[in-house]
C-alpha cells in the first residue's frame, strides 16, 4: 500500500506542475523570476495584467512548488525555489529554462524588467492605481484594442 501512496503522490505532484506550466503567463513569470525575486507589483507591471490575475497565477505556481514567497512590509516577494522540493519540480524548472531561455517574448520581458526593477515599488503601485482609475467606469474604457497603448 505504501508504494501505491508514493506513486499517487508523485502523480498528483506531476499533474500540479504540468497544469501550472500550461499557461504562457505563468511561464513568463517563472522566467522573470530567474534573475531575482520580484514583488507582485513588478510582475504586474511587466505582464500588464490585473493584480488579481497575477496573484491567481502566482498561487497556482506556489501550489505546484514552482515558486516560494515571503513578505516584507507591504510587499510580497516571489522567487523560484533554491532547491527542488521533490523529484518533479527541479527537472521541470530546468526543462522550462532550457526551452524558453532564448524565446523572443522572454527576451522582451527581461528587457522590460531591467527598467522596472530600477523603480521603487511605491512608484509602481502608484502608477498602477492611477491606471486603474482611468478604466473605472465602462464609458471611460473606450476601445479595448487601444488599452495597451494607453498603458
Amino acid at each position: 500500500m505504501k508504494n501505491n501512496a508514493k506513486r499517487d503522490s508523485a502523480m498528483r505532484t506531476t499533474l500540479r506542475v504540468t497544469r501550472a506550466l500550461s499557461d504562457p503567463q505563468r511561464l513568463r513569470i517563472l522566467l522573470m523570476l530567474g534573475a531575482a525575486e520580484l514583488c507582485v507589483c513588478r510582475i504586474v507591471e511587466a505582464l500588464r495584467l490585473a493584480p488579481s490575475t497575477v496573484s491567481k497565477h502566482l498561487s497556482i505556481l506556489a501550489e505546484a512548488d514552482l515558486v516560494t514567497s515571503h513578505k516584507e512590509g507591504r510587499w510580497i516577494y516571489y522567487r523560484r525555489p533554491n532547491s527542488a522540493r521533490n523529484h518533479v519540480v527541479g527537472p521541470a524548472l530546468r526543462w522550462v529554462m532550457a526551452m524558453l531561455d532564448r524565446d523572443p517574448i522572454i527576451q522582451a520581458d527581461r528587457k522590460a524588467l531591467s527598467k522596472i526593477v530600477s523603480m521603487a515599488p511605491e512608484t509602481l503601485c502608484r502608477r498602477q492605481r492611477e491606471r486603474k482609475k482611468e478604466f473605472q467606469s465602462p464609458s471611460d474604457r473606450g476601445d479595448p484594442a487601444t488599452w495597451t497603448k494607453k498603458l
